[in-house]
């Protein structure tokens, strides 16, 4: 009872003391399934060919939504009188070869079944010719853990492999469970994304980086890289300049034939990977790269409109609403359609925006709904706003981010990204408890999801996010069966033609969601005060703040 009444205050205060509007109840009320259910429809429908940036599908997309913007009485997003922030990309399509040496034995993985990898420099052509090949465990520098993966190597001109996540430390009076102290337990760190190694590499001189993929630690199959690295790439232009020449990702069972041609065991070598330690090693194998490159420059919108705040004092601070209208176009494979990720993400997110117009009158603060592009290219439309923001991100209170969301039913919880790194995890408690659920966040943090969508890019600039995401209770259904739904839709659709709209869907959960989101964003933008980075928060996060 307790925590009731102290989350009914919370959202009270945050309301400046009064008890919730029955006009924004209703608001948020009116956010339903059936509109969510249209707009799936029409954004994963063969007509927008998959909505990859720089193509018909693209035009089609922000055609589209910019209208319905329009429509619904936003005002455009950009002090420019427009809808569209343009982000300038350049759009580069590898094709990549690759052997491994030793002595006179040579492995020669095929692309893209058994190796991807890309070259992100603005050249026709990229080589790497007899580069050593090191093994660098996890390949992780992290002194707050007092751990390094790189101790006594000079990395420059050679090939690293490494292995993809973060250690998993057992915990030592508990050996079937993760020490908790050790790079956060079962949850991934920024130290476990494949960005990050990526970027660790190329500060330290490398001349190529090969992530060791296996489905059960990415929390994906191979067939996903295969199909996304396959296809063409995007970089912000002049954005490629510290890469490594040659990024890439072997399969499993390629990387076991590459420790069996170095005349080593890939267990046995990813087993003493796990101690403080391990010291990187040579493998006595030379890796030959070569990697021609066909290149385009485009410009590809974000989608922002935005409802004047109503207070003078506060007006020209920001509440911001994020959804990628983008996918992954189409190939010889068919049309991805892009359902789930991220029809269905756009959708929840212009029914929150209409559910905003309904409003007598707008909050205090402005609110700002950015459709990013090139989220499927690395987060590339959020990156580019937080480099190139609208409006001062000094300025901008919030995120609330929808990526790719629950098609299965009412849940009894409500899951965020996020939670416990910021002070919107208190403004979520209370909306959690005033839909009676449970508020909990990602059930499978070790697939590191804090980090892969448009919220994230704000974060690392320092303003407060939260991720939206899949409830896992579903009601009416055996327990276990949201978990088996997600998992399905990894397995079976995520990134593959498949993700279309399925007979079945029961959009009501996903209502609910966003009503969840409707209502935490409306306390924050009516809040006196802004949301802040809790004590324990990542330390990059704090500090660009």
């Amino acid at each position: 009872m307790m925590r009731v009444c102290a989350a009914i205050a919370m959202i009270a205060a945050l309301c400046g003391g009064r008890k919730p509007d029955l006009m924004v109840e209703g608001a948020a009320n009116s956010i339903g399934d059936v509109p969510i259910l249209g707009t799936i429809r029409e954004l994963s429908g063969d007509a927008y060919e998959g909505r990859a940036p720089g193509t018909r599908g693209e035009e089609k997309t922000v055609a589209w939504l910019s209208t319905r913007l329009k429509a619904m009485g936003l005002l455009p997003g950009n002090p420019d009188g427009t809808y569209r922030q343009t982000v300038p990309l350049f759009g580069f399509t590898s094709r990549p070869e690759a052997a491994f040496r030793r002595g006179d034995d040579v492995l020669r993985p095929k692309f893209p079944s058994e190796f991807v990898a890309m070259s992100r420099h603005a050249s026709t052509e990229t080589a790497v010719t007899a580069s050593e090949l090191v093994f660098v465990g996890y390949g992780i520098k992290a002194p707050e853990y007092r751990w390094d993966d790189y101790k006594g190597l000079d990395a420059c001109g050679k090939t690293l492999v490494m292995l993809i996540n973060d250690p998993p430390i057992p915990d030592r009076k508990h050996p079937m469970e993760l020490d908790e102290s050790m790079f956060k337990g079962r949850a991934m760190t920024y130290y476990g994304r494949w960005t990050y190694k990526y970027e660790i590499a190329a500060k330290l001189g490398a001349a190529a980086v090969l992530i060791v993929h296996e489905t059960d630690a990415a929390g994906y199959p191979y067939g996903v890289l295969s199909g996304s690295f396959g296809q063409e790439q995007f970089e912000l232009r002049g954005s490629s300049a510290g890469r490594v020449a040659v990024e890439g990702w072997l399969s499993l069972d390629t990387a076991k034939a590459l420790f069996s041609l170095a005349g080593k065991d890939f267990y046995d070598m990813k087993a003493a990977a796990l101690d403080r330690g391990f010291k990187p090693g040579p493998l006595g194998v030379a890796f030959d790269a070569r990697v021609e490159n066909t290149f385009r420059e485009i410009e590809s919108p974000n989608v922002v409109a935005k409802i004047p705040g109503s207070d003078p004092k506060r007006k020209d601070e920001f509440v911001v609403y994020t959804a990628h209208w983008d996918h992954l176009g189409k190939d010889d494979r068919g049309i991805y359609h892009g359902a789930v990720d991220n029809a269905s993400g756009v959708a929840a997110f212009l029914e929150v925006a209409a559910a905003f117009q309904r409003l007598p009158k707008a909050p205090a603060r402005s609110i700002l709904f950015l459709a990013t592009t090139a989220e499927e290219k690395g987060l590339l439309g959020a990156e580019y706003y937080t480099l190139h923001p609208l409006y001062p991100l000094a300025d901008t209170v919030a995120d609330l981010n929808f990526e790719s969301l629950n098609a299965w039913g009412v849940t009894t919880d409500l899951r965020l990204n996020g939670l416990d790194l910021t002070t919107l995890g208190r403004v979520a408690e209370g909306v959690a408890e005033a839909q009676h659920r449970e508020l909990l966040g990602d059930p499978m943090p070790e697939k590191g999801s804090f980090f892969r969508s448009d919220h994230f890019p704000f974060a690392r600039a320092g303003v407060p996010a939260l991720d939206l995401g899949p409830g896992m209770y579903v009601i009416g259904e055996l327990q276990g069966f949201g978990r088996r739904k997600r998992e399905e839709y990894i397995t079976n659709d995520y990134h593959k033609p498949t993700d279309e709209v399925k007979q079945g869907w029961d959009l009501r959960g996903m209502a609910q969601d966003a009503q969840a989101m409707f209502r935490i964003g409306y306390a924050v933008a009516e809040s006196k005060s802004r949301p802040e980075w809790e004590r324990g928060a990542q330390q990059e996060f704090k500090a660009a703040r």
